[in-house]
């Protein structure tokens, strides 16, 4: 009997069937994303509800900020608006039971990142979104990018501010459908006769717009290679590629790890990535071998990679299942130097990770 390998395996029949399953029966969500305040989203994610409402949808604003400029509140009047509840403090927050009642097909929800007042059902407003979509109801809503819980200390450090509220890491990757980047208007040109303490001013207020808005092009990259994973797999294709770098440092005790370590983690920043540490077990070393790779795998849980430990007789086959599990981009592997300060790659374990890793960068760091 003949094996069709290219058949989908059973876990993989399963996870296409429960993709598809919570397609159908979960709303979609839209995310209309600003990395800087004042750029528009509020406006672009109720302009389109309008235009969605005269095409015939059935759209309704749950959410909306405390006080809005004349030309939200002009859109405002066109829609259909179901009243928040407001706490004993005035805190505002989204009336759950209301939007579940009149289950609209589309509702609109501004200031995704917000906190709920104390005695609500649930204790952030991105829960009750997930809650309405678990329902069947597609959500429209707003953040900024200095809400965005991986993203906060990356935005600090241009910015000098950390935002209040936050949103976990992983919420717009496993609920988003679609992300769009709002961007602002063209900075205009240096003003003429102006003092070099004020273009310096307006240079590096330029330099930090360009910095946020390189991020949320990162962010909304990061949402449609997530998408792209779960469907490949669902469907039986291996991924060795995607548009987030996913990082591999291969350590050992002799490897020049702070430096692999170092460098890959500038570069996950960089691309808001994701990093991987991994060791192949290596038996009977020795006592100070043990020590120097345990001073390793702890540096790399400092620089927050996700550290695993892999078991097996041939490390190379190791390190490749690990990486093509989770498709991995690039991987860091150290080797020894010798001939005369040259690489030997010839009939050795890093020529043939080289030539394995089909679609993934290998990168070689001299010990």
């Amino acid at each position: 009997m003949v094996s069709d390998s290219s058949r989908p395996s059973p876990e993989q029949l399963l996870a296409q069937v429960q993709l598809e399953e919570r397609r159908k029966r979960r709303g979609q969500l839209k995310v209309f994303l600003g990395y800087a305040a004042g750029v528009g989203k509020s406006f672009q994610m109720l302009d389109e509800g309008r235009r969605r409402r005269e095409r015939g949808e059935d759209v309704v604003v749950c959410a909306t900020q405390p006080e809005n400029p004349p030309e939200i509140q002009a859109i405002l009047q066109k829609l259909e608006v179901i009243p928040m509840k407001i706490g004993d403090a005035g805190e505002e927050s989204i009336d759950v039971p209301a939007v579940l009642r009149r289950h609209p097909s589309v509702a609109l929800i501004d200031g995704l990142a917000y906190d709920n007042p104390p005695g609500c059902p649930n204790p952030h407003r991105w829960q009750d979104v997930e809650q309405l979509l678990e329902a069947g109801i597609s959500v429209m809503t707003t953040v900024n990018l200095q809400y965005l819980e991986k993203l906060q200390d990356e935005v600090e450090r241009i910015t000098g501010k950390r935002a209040r509220f936050s949103i976990p890491r992983g919420f717009l990757d496993d609920s988003a459908d679609e992300i769009v980047v709002v961007d602002a208007a063209p900075v205009e040109n240096l003003v003429r006769g102006a003092t070099p303490e004020d273009r310096a001013a307006q240079l590096a207020q330029q330099h930090k717009l360009s910095r946020l808005r390189e991020l949320a092009l990162l962010v909304a990259a990061s949402v449609v290679d997530h998408q792209l994973e779960s469907y490949l797999r669902s469907h039986g294709v291996d991924q060795t590629w995607g548009l987030q770098e996913r990082i591999l440092i291969c350590i050992t005790p002799r490897s020049n790890a702070a430096k692999m370590l170092e460098s890959g983690r500038r570069n996950v920043d960089r691309f808001q990535g994701e990093f991987y540490v991994v060791y192949v077990r290596q038996p009977a070393l020795s006592e100070e071998d043990r020590a120097t790779m345990q001073q390793n795998l702890d540096y790399a849980r400092e620089l927050g990679a996700q550290v695993e430990v892999l078991n097996g007789p041939n490390a190379t086959d190791e390190i490749l299942k690990f990486a093509r599990q989770k498709g991995i981009t690039q991987i860091y592997i150290g080797h020894t130097m010798r001939e005369g300060g040259r690489l030997r790659l010839r009939r050795n374990p890093i020529e043939r990770l080289i030539l394995s890793a089909e679609g993934i960068d290998v990168v070689v760091y001299p010990h």
